[in-house]
């Protein structure tokens, strides 16, 4: 495992850590709450035959940021940008969790040119707007008391309405999290990533999702996002309350993301003299 760091367009210095070394990149962002740690378990099952980096998104772990101005979707996306642009990378596979299958999307649509597939793992609630003002006070809520009585009192409320994995991974990573960063991230919540989903429809690359099965990660959202998306696929998996680790979640979708990025591999490759390219 390599660690890196690199610098966004903001000036924001930003970690992240590699594993493997094979021909196709994957980027693979963590969730809202946890950091980078949540997917060295997946990031191992697929380090065999891809170079696999986990970021600490802005605002966890070692990307601090304080700022609550600075957490949109725009700037989120520009960091991933920034982070490929680092490792002199054309294209990437990148997926998620939670937060990070948001940031996939957003990326994605914003940039197709440098993001080739996309791995949604538990997609995000897209909210009317009484839906999204309702949610925005509820991260408003969390960012006081994560300043004022810090991290583990602002998750205590939270964290039984999600499913066991998620509850773990924050966990962990609480002692490694700076409660200023964190309550700036839940600012996102002022920033509404997509009105509805139908917006999806402009998404041309091929697209993995692996259902959640919480409120904040419906399933039936994940089934018509998979409809909506021209190249989306829905896996035989989902987040559940059986997987309680990240190691639980590695075993379960780790299977089904190998599989697409073996096909990913072979959309990849230039036609030769006379063919086709693949679809």
């Amino acid at each position: 495992m390599t660690e890196l760091t690199h610098t966004a367009s903001d000036g924001t210095p930003l970690h992240a850590v590699t594993l493997g070394t094979g021909d196709s990149t994957v980027v693979l962002l963590h969730g809202g709450g946890p950091d980078h740690h949540s997917l060295l378990p997946l990031a191992a099952l697929l380090a065999d035959r891809h170079t696999v980096v986990l970021p600490d998104v802005r605002g966890y772990g070692r990307s601090r940021c304080a700022d609550p101005l600075r957490h949109t979707w725009a700037r989120y996306t520009a960091d991933l940008v920034s982070l490929l642009d680092r490792l002199g990378t054309a294209q990437a596979v990148v997926g998620g969790t939670g937060l990070g299958s948001t940031i996939t999307l957003r990326a994605a649509l914003a940039h197709p040119d440098r993001i080739r597939a996309g791995i949604l793992i538990g997609v995000e609630d897209i909210e009317d707007d009484k839906a999204g003002e309702a949610q925005a006070a509820f991260l408003d809520a969390f960012a006081e008391r994560a300043l004022t009585k810090g991290l583990e009192a602002a998750w205590a409320p939270v964290l039984d309405m999600f499913p066991p994995v998620i509850g773990a991974s924050v966990r962990a990573a609480i002692p490694r999290s700076d409660a200023a960063s964190v309550a700036a991230a839940a600012a996102i919540g002022h920033d509404r990533a997509f009105r509805d989903v139908t917006e999806l429809r402009a998404l041309r690359a091929p697209v993995l999702v692996v259902p959640g099965t919480d409120a904040r990660h419906p399933t039936a959202l994940a089934e018509q996002v998979a409809r909506t998306l021209p190249r989306g696929r829905l896996a035989p998996v989902a987040v559940c309350e059986t997987l309680r680790t990240p190691e639980d979640l590695a075993r379960a979708v780790g299977p089904p993301i190998r599989d697409f990025l073996a096909e990913a591999d072979t959309w990849a490759r230039p036609a030769r003299s006379g063919q086709a390219a693949s679809p």
